[in-house]
């Protein structure tokens, strides 16, 4: 008996979680996207040698309204076919801007009043978990490299680095996943204080 109302318990909950159609979603046009007010945030991908990769960083800078993304180096840029088969058209909503070096980049950051972090293992680098911003600063994540990572010379001129804490045995994550972990952190510390 006790098995039959556990699984009676299960199904009612079950049936409060209808998955919502696309109208439900309340998805905004080109035009609004453009028009909302942002989060900012600027991710900066930095000799990404995945287009897929970076079509991916441009579908979750999307979905979290970000201010938008640098990219660097030969870090691969729209139009192109395969950030356009990750991205899903996102890379038509998402403001970016090219850079020949992050160097290029930061300094255009600095003069905007973006603190910038590189997300990056390196010493004395701050959790993810234990990071905590001001909502109102501007600021911007350096992505690197998914074999070398951000440049150490690109490091030098962050105002720290940030680390996603890992527990296994690789200590090694995908840049798009990397970048959907820590953007989602700082997105859901601006949702805390502005709601």
């Amino acid at each position: 008996m006790a098995f039959m109302s556990v699984y009676t318990v299960k199904l009612i909950d079950l049936r409060t979680m209808r998955k919502l159609s696309m109208d439900e979603l309340n998805r905004k046009s080109v035009e609004e996207f453009k028009q909302s007010e942002k989060i900012p945030v600027i991710a900066v991908l930095e000799n990404v040698r995945s287009a897929y990769n970076v079509g991916s960083v441009f579908r979750t800078a999307d979905a979290f309204l970000l201010e938008g993304i640098y990219i660097c180096g030969y870090t691969a840029k729209p139009p192109h076919k395969e950030i356009k088969k990750t991205a899903l058209g996102s890379e038509e909503t998402v403001h970016w801007l090219p850079f020949t070096t992050a160097i290029d980049a930061i300094a255009r950051l600095r003069s905007a009043g973006f603190k910038v972090y590189a997300v990056e293992q390196t010493e004395n680098s701050i959790p993810l978990h234990k990071f905590e911003r001001n909502t109102n600063q501007k600021t911007a994540l350096i992505f690197g490299n998914e074999v070398t990572g951000v440049e150490q010379s690109t490091i030098a001129l962050c105002d720290g680095t940030i680390e996603i804490p890992q527990l296994g045995m690789k200590h090694s994550l995908n840049i798009s996943v990397a970048a959907g972990i820590a953007l989602w952190e700082l997105v859901r510390q601006n949702l805390l204080t502005h709601p």
